[in-house]
């Protein structure tokens, strides 16, 4: 009787562990059935591809046309901020030099009034007048100079064509070749801009 009852344990943990693995093997079933196969995917994959070939023609064209649409937009826009910055600079450079028309005018003016002082001679009278004069010109000379005007240094630079306007070129044995050695007439820069050349004698 007991050899009897220990083979029915024996048989009954079998039963249990056979029981178990088939619930094992249920399992790992169900989750492979879970999970898509690499067929499934593939064909989710061309089904996104291959959306735009189910469409209608109609609907390919307004979206192509939309597209389309969009890229305009996008160059306009850029087109439109290309113009807006370009318009700015030129308000600033037309605020910046705004009177450079004026002072271009008045200059031959500043000419004459330093060629008037120049021939003052020594006469007590006329001396007296001179002061006078030259006591107008600084005025006038210190109105251009707070608009932004500079006369520009000549003698004894290198000749520059941008700054200097040559009508002669002389023997010199102080400078060497392509120096300013004289200034016959005054240049004058507008703040960073060549208002006038100077009109200069260059060293051969």
């Amino acid at each position: 009787m007991k050899k009897q009852s220990v083979q029915d344990n024996i048989n009954a943990t079998q039963e249990e562990e056979s029981n178990l693995n088939d619930t094992v093997d249920q399992d790992q079933c169900q989750e492979e059935a879970a999970q898509p196969s690499v067929e499934e995917t593939e064909q989710a994959a061309g089904d996104v591809v291959s959306e735009d070939a189910t469409l209608s023609p109609e609907a390919r064209k307004l979206r192509e046309e939309a597209e389309e649409h969009k890229q305009r937009l996008l160059r306009t826009q850029a087109d439109f901020d290309n113009f807006r910055r370009r318009t700015l600079k030129e308000k600033e450079e037309l605020g910046k030099y705004a009177s450079a028309k004026l002072i271009t005018e008045l200059l031959p003016v500043l000419d004459n009034f330093e060629r008037a002082l120049s021939t003052v001679n020594d006469n007590t009278e006329v001396s007296s007048y001179s002061k006078g004069v030259e006591m107008i010109f600084r005025q006038f000379e210190g109105v251009l100079q707070a608009e932004g005007l500079a006369a520009m240094e000549t003698v004894g630079q290198p000749f520059n064509p941008e700054y200097h306007q040559a009508i002669m070129q002389v023997e010199s044995e102080d400078h060497e070749e392509g120096i300013v050695v004289e200034e016959l007439q005054k240049g004058y820069l507008l703040k960073d801009k060549v208002l006038r050349p100077a009109m200069v004698k260059v060293s051969g």
